[in-house]
Parts: structure tokens; C-alpha cells; sequence
């Protein structure tokens, strides 16, 4: 098991405060370690075993706790007698209809240390703004890092070649933690990766949202991967399948975007206006959680491989806390505008620099925006090294595991 730091970074201040620790993201992410490293780090802090309830309510053992007044009522008798403030530990939580009661009253009454995690983004909807108003606060996990790839394979040497080697894995195999337990070859990684995609599009978008049309919600889905890195919205997926000869509401298809968004299956990313400075309502790119995804529903293909780079280069910026956004700079284009409060950074993305048309339309847009905020150009190239004028070139493998931007 690997330390998951980037999560504990962000959980430890607030450990043993009266806050709910919500914890979410798409299945088999590595919710439940971060949770088990959370309990391992309550007991260095000197809390008794007693005092830790944990339950996974995706266990048979717990599927008679249906609702928030029989979850109460059994931690209620877990907890009564025992010593010290009790630390609570809920793991997919959201099986539980109405948790939100059950969790605030954990608070209220006994000042309990909670954390929960769950697999749909519903779980920060109205009901638990409205429960626990100004008390939780969320942390969104992700599949692996390349960083965490490194760790989680034991790979030592960071030298350049092997950095290159292994990213070239990764690319292909994705980042769920499951399929790097062992030696899995592709086709059975992807196996393990299409149980999960099944699982999601299941559970957390068609029963959680009532969908009934699944195969048109499925069409939704190959569409979407299949234009990853390319601008996106509900009105021209449903032109797409009116082209095809059927009609589909835009509407339906914007629903289906929203529940595939909280099911964290994809991420809609806006437009950012760089010299006006706000933001844009139309075409968007979706990204997906895991490139794993991808290729297990669709398959391998080459055509894929520049959106594939600005899919892993958009959650990396992600998870160093960056807002991010696709920038438009008057007629052209920026691949990344990351905003972290005051910070700003700048990636265009793309997978080679040989020809010198590709070199003016990668480091053209970044020369032009008129701030010394940090500019990269990031690909897949092993020789070509330049910088352009303060504007860096880093192969993605070096970028990835850079810590200094």
C-alpha cells in the first residue's frame, strides 16, 4: 500500500476537527486506502482502536443499515460507553439513503471525527450543503499519478530514459490502482478496467439517475472518448447522431453529461478568455477520468494520442490544486490555463515538435500572452530540447514529475 500523500496532505488539517472529511471519486480510484491511511494515522496520533468505526457499506455485513435512521442507531450503540471522541469512518456511503442526518447528528451529539467517501458527486448536492453548511469539506481522489505509478511499481531510477520507458507504459495502462498489482498484460488490464467502467455506468449513472435509454447513454459515452481533446457540447453530440439519422433531444444528452460528470466517469472543462480575463459558455472539452477507459471500451488507437497527452496533462495540473482551463487568446488558442489563487501557468500540449509549422502553432500562442507567469510546451519528443524566449520545452514524462511548477 502506498503513501496516497498528495490526499493526506490535504485531510491532516483537519483530523479531529468537527468537520465531515468527504472523500470521493470514481470507483476503484483508491478511495478506501486513503481511508485505511487515515485510520492508521489516527492510531500514531494515539486514538484508541475502540474509539475507530469503520463500515464499507458495499459489505453484505452492512446492507440492513439502508436508511439514516438505522445508521445512527447502530453506531449510537457502537459508541455509547466507550472512552474519548469517537472517529467514524463510512466508507461509500452513499448506499445509505438520507447519511447526510445521520452524519451531522454524529457531530452534534458526540463531536465525532467523521470521514466518508463516496463514488458520485451528488454527494455534495443541496441536501448536504443543507445538512452540514460550513461543516465539510471535500477531497477529490484520482486515479494514479505518473508520480504514483512510479511508486506504486517500485521504480527506482528517474533517470530520462527510464522516466520516457515507463511513461509509455502508463499512457497505455492508465492509473487505477488495481491493474498494477501485479504483471497484468493489456488485454487483461483492460479486462479489469472494462468491470470497473461496467460497474460505474451501472450503479452511479443509470440506477443512480433512472436513465432507461442505456445503449443511447453508452453512444453518448464512445462519442465522447472518441473526441477527447476536441471542443464538445450537448448540441453537436445530438447533430452527431441526427447525422446518423437519429433524433435526440440536446437536453437528454446534456443530462447524460451532467450524470457520466458525477459518476466522475468525464470532466467538462470551460473556456477562459486570457485578455478579457472570464469565462466562456460554449465549447467545452471533456476529459476522462482515466485514459484506461478509453481504451477499454474503444480500444487502442493511434489517433488518439494527442488528446490522450492533454487528458494526463489536464489531472496533473488538476491535482497540484490548479483551476483549469482551456484559454483563448483572440483567434488562437492555449491548450491549459491553470489558476491556483494568484499563480497562473500556461501548457500547450502536443505529441511532436518536428516540423516547424507544429513549433509556431505550440509556442505562438504563449509568446503572445503579455504576463511573466510561467509557459510550457509539453511533448513526446526525445531530442528536441529548445526553449523559445522564456517559453520551456519539457518532454511529459520530466513535466509530470517535475515538482517546481
Amino acid at each position: 500500500m502506498i503513501e496516497r500523500e498528495l490526499y493526506m496532505r490535504q485531510i491532516r488539517p483537519f483530523m479531529g476537527q468537527p468537520v465531515v472529511k468527504v472523500i470521493t471519486g470514481i470507483r476503484r480510484c483508491g478511495k478506501s486506502v486513503v481511508l485505511q491511511l487515515v485510520a492508521d494515522e489516527l492510531l500514531r496520533r494515539g486514538v484508541e482502536r475502540e474509539s475507530i468505526v469503520y463500515m464499507n457499506f458495499e459489505s453484505f455485513e452492512w446492507m440492513d443499515l439502508s436508511d439514516a435512521r438505522t445508521l445512527y442507531a447502530h453506531v449510537k450503540g457502537v459508541v455509547d460507553g466507550r472512552p474519548g471522541k469517537p472517529c467514524i469512518l463510512l466508507d461509500e456511503v452513499q448506499e445509505v439513503e438520507g447519511w447526510e442526518r445521520a452524519v451531522n447528528s454524529f457531530i452534534v451529539d458526540w463531536g465525532a471525527d467523521v470521514y466518508v467517501t463516496g463514488s458520485n458527486s451528488r454527494m455534495l448536492s443541496s441536501e448536504l450543503a443543507t445538512y452540514l453548511a460550513g461543516r465539510y469539506v471535500s477531497i477529490h481522489v484520482m486515479p494514479l499519478s505518473f508520480g504514483e505509478y512510479l511508486l506504486f511499481r517500485g521504480v527506482g531510477g528517474k533517470d530520462a530514459a527510464t522516466l520516457r520507458s515507463e511513461f509509455r507504459k502508463y499512457l497505455r495502462l492508465g492509473g487505477f490502482p488495481a491493474v498494477h498489482t501485479a504483471r497484468y498484460d493489456e488485454a487483461t488490464a483492460y479486462k479489469l478496467v472494462y468491470d470497473i467502467y461496467s460497474s460505474v455506468i451501472l450503479r452511479d449513472t443509470v440506477q443512480r439517475h433512472g436513465i432507461r435509454n442505456v445503449e443511447l447513454l453508452e453512444r453518448v459515452v464512445k462519442f465522447v472518448f472518441d473526441n477527447i481533446g476536441n471542443r464538445l457540447n450537448a448540441k453537436n453530440i445530438a447533430d452527431y447522431f441526427k447525422s446518423q439519422h437519429r433524433r435526440v433531444d440536446p437536453n437528454t444528452v446534456y443530462n447524460y453529461l451532467e450524470a457520466l460528470q458525477g459518476a466522475y466517469v468525464v470532466q467538462r472543462v470551460q473556456r477562459y478568455d486570457i485578455k478579457g480575463k472570464e469565462l466562456l459558455q460554449t465549447n467545452e472539452k471533456y476529459f476522462v477520468s482515466d485514459l484506461s477507459l478509453i481504451y477499454a471500451v474503444m480500444g487502442c488507437r493511434d489517433r488518439f494520442i494527442a488528446g490522450a497527452l492533454e487528458n494526463v496533462v489536464y489531472w496533473e495540473m488538476r491535482r497540484r490544486g490548479y483551476d483549469v482551463y482551456i484559454g483563448r487568446l483572440e483567434s488562437s488558442e492555449v491548450d491549459f490555463v491553470g489558476i491556483r489563487r494568484e499563480a497562473k501557468l500556461y501548457v500547450q500540449v502536443t505529441y511532436r515538435m518536428e516540423a516547424a509549422g507544429t513549433v509556431e502553432r505550440e509556442f505562438g500562442p504563449l509568446l503572445a500572452i503579455d504576463d511573466q507567469h510561467p509557459k510550457f510546451v509539453v511533448s513526446m519528443d526525445d531530442a528536441w530540447q529548445d526553449n523559445v524566449d522564456g517559453v520551456r520545452h519539457r518532454h511529459i514524462a520530466e513535466f509530470l514529475t517535475d515538482e517546481t511548477w
